[in-house]
């Protein structure tokens, strides 16, 4: 499973990026982190707002940071 946050590294994506991984390693998922920065990517991507969270290539949420526990509820569905 590869995890996205799409954003341009501002503290808000950084806030989303650690509350993905605490979601991750709670959940003891087999999980990497890719950092999406390109905004025509996240554009082709379909996302409007920053910061995003998608999972191989489908977004999930996006346009505010989640806690850890919206962020696990995410990725396990």
């Amino acid at each position: 499973m590869t995890i996205q946050i799409l954003g341009g590294g501002c503290p808000n994506c950084e806030k989303l990026a650690a509350n993905a991984k605490a979601a991750a390693d709670e959940l003891k998922l087999d999980y990497s982190i890719e950092k999406i920065t390109d905004y025509a990517k996240i554009a082709a991507m379909g996302v409007m707002k920053t910061p995003a969270l998608g999972v191989d290539g489908t977004i999930l949420h996006s346009g505010s940071v989640i806690n850890a526990e919206k962020c696990a509820e995410l990725l396990q569905k």
